[in-house]
């Protein structure tokens, strides 16, 4: 075994440090970033947070809700065509609404039929849990050649050398970062495999980003997973991230689907009270859509009963008064220019309360 002698760190490991700063308040930053992307003819605007594929989380009530806040939404693969067309139709928000698939011709299938019923390409997310394989790299290309335009997002996977891969080889504007990070993943814990997220980020930021045609850059990142409290998503776009993907910090809001208990109020009245919530490879996700674990693979993913939390708008409030704070605090008068202002110092492990 080669051992890389090189302390790598988490989101816990480090506290951004205040300076001087040339924004009068925190109403002056910000948030939203342009992006233009290499592969596709696209160009998005908005608040590049989005809201992960699991089948809570990428629900449509969760995209009519985020889209407000012009963040993302990539909805679960678990709905169909038409389903997706009707939604569409009413709503009209398909820019912040992205549609989720695995691999398989069934999948491709799909995405086709999607694009012949809403007559234009959706964008795009490609998840799979082991995005190392030369066969993603094809799929990813596969998936390219048929929707040419599409802004395409892909993974996961957490070195340099693979981002690189998936933006040259596999026609990809947007690679998931994060093997294992997540609240509701085990990969770690049953492989033994992964990587720091705050280091994984910082460095395939700088592979995405280095790669350029001209002065265009070629691809960009979406750190995926391990972020519990709104500091950990202003480190993560601290480290350069270009989006951030939440599924635990969205997890237990109204707009989630999925496994929900009740109480009863004092009114009489239902109300929600708890969510189940699981990552995609447990065991209870497997049998829930697939009728089962395959015989060779194991869950790699637990269950949480996640409390109600309201609505997602209170939620997303929530992170964006913490961007808009921690880039007024470091000197930043926007997102974008927040990797570039933000110094960090190593510590003893941050607690939840902000204690070290």
């Amino acid at each position: 075994m080669k051992i890389v002698d090189e302390t790598k760190l988490d989101f816990d490991d480090i506290l951004l440090v205040p300076a001087r700063s040339p924004a009068a308040s925190r109403k002056e930053v910000e948030l939203k970033r342009t992006f233009k992307f290499f592969h596709s003819t696209k160009e998005w605007t908005g608040l590049p947070i989005v809201a992960a594929n699991m089948d809570t989380t990428g629900s449509f009530k969760m995209g009519t809700a985020l889209n407000k806040h012009d963040a993302v939404t990539c909805l679960h693969k678990h709905y169909n065509a038409e389903t997706i067309d009707e939604y569409f139709a009413y709503y009209n928000i398909e820019r912040n609404v992205w549609i989720s698939v695995g691999m398989g011709d069934h999948e491709l299938d799909r995405l086709l039929k999607i694009k012949s019923l809403i007559h234009h390409s959706p964008n795009i997310c490609i998840d799979i849990a082991n995005g190392y394989t030369e066969k993603f790299v094809e799929w990813c290309s596969k998936i390219r050649h048929y929707f040419n335009d599409s802004i395409i997002m892909a993974g996961n996977v957490c070195t340099p050398e693979m981002v690189q891969e998936l933006i040259l080889h596999g026609g990809v504007d947007i690679v998931k970062i994060g093997i294992g990070p997540g609240s509701a993943c085990t990969t770690r814990l049953k492989t033994g495999v992964g990587y720091p997220q705050l280091s994984a980020i910082i460095e395939c930021s700088h592979a995405a980003h280095g790669l350029k045609n001209g002065e265009r850059r070629m691809g960009l990142i979406c750190a995926d997973g391990g972020c519990r409290i709104p500091a950990d998503v202003c480190k993560a776009f601290a480290a350069n991230a270009d989006f951030v993907m939440l599924g635990g910090m969205l997890a237990g809001t109204h707009e989630c689907e999925g496994d929900w208990e009740y109480e009863i109020d004092d009114d009489g009245e239902y109300q929600k009270s708890h969510l189940s919530f699981y990552g995609m490879s447990s065991e209870k996700a497997q049998k829930k859509h697939n009728g089962g674990m395959s015989s060779y693979a194991s869950s790699e993913g637990r269950i949480k009963i996640i409390p109600y939390k309201g609505f997602a708008d209170s939620v997303m409030n929530d992170i964006e008064g913490g961007l808009r704070s921690c880039c007024a605090y470091v000197g930043a008068t926007s997102l974008k220019d927040l990797p570039k202002c933000a110094k960090a110092v190593k510590v003893n492990r941050v607690h939840f309360d902000g204690s070290v």
